[in-house]
């Protein structure tokens, strides 16, 4: 039987939600807020975890342009020296498949292809999906599966997911304001300039194109090292072929009478004592974005009654560990398997349940392992312990956590869920 499903919510995680409900045979209807149909900001890190989903919800990773990885590095951010590096060559004979990057537009496009293709292929039984935008949700009746939209229409299903993000209006909805859960973003007093370059404007300058031969590792973390304390640390790799450099500098952020109101001169100021080529990389950069980095605690329950939450409307993270698209996808994955051959709503609590008990310690996990940087994992052991199932091995060191984050196959995990039911 073809449920029917609503989903708030277009970006990444709503449509790769979207299209594996799809495969499942149900009919899927979004409503997104915005009224364009694409997507802004700068590149995405897909780590095998991700990859296995996207690969089964059939993406075209080479019209998507996306760029595997081989290496993860750790440089000294005021000399360029290596500090460490992990080799990715060999990571898919553990994980299954490979570490890459893309760009969030090529991505977004992509995505949206494979929701709204007509095929007549025998993995995709349903028509494609509907995308209305310009459609913002005033509120949700839980009980009923209804969605009232801010233009008066009322729409109504077997089950409404929300995936409209870290301001998630249908969030309220699982996590009431009387509850001990704050459904207000926190403020973790940290942010993230963001921008990208093209490659060759980069290598024609000498300077920069000698530290581009120096970076062995596909991403490069370039780290403060002139105080054990420092947050601040700058995320440099490649997107669209490699045609394309993305950076991420973290820091703290700035109070309103250090700022200037301009990002590029913030950033700067923030990174001018790190090596010579990184102010010159920030010079010329045309149009830097500096972004509040927000999370949530993690949630007891992403359920009630015909609401269920997911990506950061459910389990908001930190960039640390490039993890947070890929929860979203993961969670796009578990549906994939758990919502085939539903035969009628009632079948629905049994199979979210199942959901629950897939998803939500290991993105627990992973959203408190996003808190702090890769080599940093001891300081939120205790925390972590917290969301630990029988017979597993706590995170705690940089090679642990690439396998616990990247190296889970939530596939593989639902297969057996419902089997053992």
């Amino acid at each position: 039987m073809a449920l029917d499903i609503i989903i708030v919510g277009a970006g990444i995680s709503g449509l790769c939600t979207a299209i594996a409900l799809r495969r499942a045979g149900h009919k899927v209807q979004i409503f997104e807020k915005s009224r364009f149909a694409t997507e802004i900001g700068a590149a995405v890190s897909l780590a095998p975890n991700g990859v296995l989903v996207l690969e089964h919800l059939g993406f075209d990773f080479a019209r998507a342009q996306a760029c595997r990885h081989k290496a993860w590095e750790v440089m000294d951010g005021l000399t360029l020296r290596q500090i460490t590096i992990q080799s990715l060559e060999n990571v898919a004979s553990i994980t299954g498949s490979d570490y890459h990057t893309v760009h969030r537009v090529d991505l977004h496009k992509e995505l949206l292809r494979l929701a709204l293709e007509t095929t007549s292929a025998e993995s995709i039984s349903t028509s494609p999906v509907k995308i209305q935008y310009g459609s913002p949700i005033a509120d949700v009746d839980a009980l009923n599966g209804q969605v009232y939209l801010t233009d008066g229409t009322v729409h109504s299903a077997d089950l409404v997911i929300a995936a409209d993000g870290l301001h998630s209006t249908v969030r309220g909805c699982v996590v009431p304001p009387d509850s001990n859960t704050s459904n207000r973003a926190i403020e973790t007093g940290m942010s993230a300039f963001r921008f990208l370059l093209p490659t060759e404007t980069l290598m024609a300058r000498p300077e920069i194109r000698d530290a581009m031969r120096m970076k062995t590792g596909d991403s490069a973390l370039l780290a403060d090292t002139s105080r054990v304390d420092s947050v601040q640390h700058m995320i440099w790799y490649g997107c669209r072929g490699n045609q394309v450099q993305n950076f991420v500098g973290i820091h703290l952020t700035r109070e309103p009478e250090r700022s200037s109101g301009d990002a590029k001169s913030d950033m700067l100021q923030e990174f001018g004592h790190f090596n010579q080529i990184v102010p010159e990389i920030i010079n010329l950069a045309d149009d830097v974005k500096c972004w509040p980095l927000l999370i949530h605690e993690p949630l007891k329950t992403w359920i009630y009654h015909k609401v269920l939450l997911i990506g950061d409307a459910a389990h908001a993270m930190l960039p640390f560990g490039g993890q947070g698209a890929n929860q979203a996808i993961e969670d796009a994955g578990a549906i994939s398997i758990l919502f085939r051959d539903l035969h009628s709503a009632e079948d629905l609590p049994a199979r979210l349940a199942l959901f629950e008990k897939v998803r939500t310690k290991r993105a627990s996990r992973v959203q408190v392992l996003s808190t702090v940087r890769v080599g940093k994992e001891k300081e939120v052991e205790g925390r972590v312990m917290k969301y630990m199932e029988d017979g597993m091995d706590v995170p705690n060191t940089f090679a642990s956590r690439l396998v616990h984050d990247s190296g889970f196959n939530v596939l593989e995990r639902c297969e057996e869920e419902l089997k053992a039911v």
